[in-house]
């Protein structure tokens, strides 16, 4: 029962948010406007395809690394996306910044975990401080490359970190969408997995399970989704942290649920959020700012729950 209820909100919302908007389309009239095919319905189909691939992954990588803290940015895949808009900006304009953002992220969560490897294995410990530090050096590269900009591509390069999707048209959800669905997909089929990921590592070893492939396999399939969500809307933080926690307040912590219905609130809750965001001036809110101005507080609100909790490399 109380997944159908779950289930019925997360679609009267995304139902809901996906028609309101500053123009002040509402069904039926707007089912005939240019606006709302053209404009709003790509935008709508890209924030909930990225809310989706965000939330699953979140919930994936808070199981992986027994760490409710994790959120898919973890493994450098926020930095990465940005180093490849700033790099596409600065020096390769005849490089698409999606790929290039694509490309940078999908690479930086490999790096991240190859340079785990090198600290002796692949345990939840190695894993996030080798993204602490991945994040922290392309950061530092983007900030170099901001630095070195003329004014008028830095703005471009500022607005894509950001994260929006003023400019979502059906060209890019036609080149995301296969990406961002082969992420949720493959995070969908690992669902099962995650229960033993979830638990103690020598248990997992006990089981039978190659602990170190199967987190592999999912920090692939996190990359392949995170990573197509940065390249269609730049980096839009948090949400992969605050939805699988609401979802498992109300559904419980079961991962062979929680990874559907993450994804299901994901898609719900970004498309309010972007449609919030919208709504609130007439300069377009970059939804990226609304999801970091909600989230740092839930994330101060998960330190106080999470006090004393173990930081060890289990």
């Amino acid at each position: 029962m109380r997944r159908a209820v779950f289930l019925f909100i997360c679609l009267a919302i995304l139902g809901v948010a996906s028609f309101i908007g500053p123009s002040g389309i509402l069904p039926p009239k707007g089912f005939s406007s240019p606006i709302l095919w053209e404009i709003r319905a790509p935008r709508v189909v890209l924030a909930a395809l990225c809310g989706a691939t965000l939330s699953a992954s979140g919930a994936a990588l808070q199981a992986v690394f027994h760490n409710p803290l994790v959120d898919p940015y973890l493994l450098g895949l926020s930095a990465g996306g940005a180093l490849g808009c700033a790099l596409s900006v600065a020096f390769f304009p005849f490089i698409p910044v999606s790929l290039a953002a694509f490309v940078c992220s999908y690479l930086s969560a490999f790096l991240t975990y190859a340079l785990a490897r090198t600290q002796g294995g692949t345990g939840r410990l190695a894993l996030i401080l080798s993204g602490v530090v991945v994040s922290a050096f392309l950061t530092a590269i983007v900030s170099l490359i901001k630095f070195l900009l003329d004014p008028h591509r830095l703005t471009e390069v500022v607005l894509w970190l950001m994260g929006s999707f003023a400019l979502s048209r059906w060209e890019e959800v036609e080149a995301t969408a296969p990406l961002i669905l082969a992420g949720c997909f493959f995070l969908f089929l690992l669902r099962h997995r995650l229960n033993v990921l979830s638990l103690p590592e020598e248990e997992a070893k006990v089981l039978g399970v190659s602990v170190g492939r199967e987190r592999a396999l999912v920090i692939g399939a996190v990359a392949l989704g995170v990573g197509a969500s940065v390249a269609a809307a730049g980096v839009i933080g948090w949400i992969g942290l605050m939805v699988p926690h609401l979802v498992r307040l109300c559904l419980g912590p079961e991962n062979q649920r929680l990874v559907p219905y993450s994804m299901m609130a994901g898609a719900a809750i970004l498309v309010a959020a972007d449609t919030l965001a919208r709504s609130l001036t007439t300069l377009d809110l970059p939804v990226g700012i609304l999801t970091s101005l909600l989230g740092v507080p839930f994330f101060v609100y998960l330190l106080r729950q999470n006090k004393g909790a173990g930081w060890d490399d289990a």
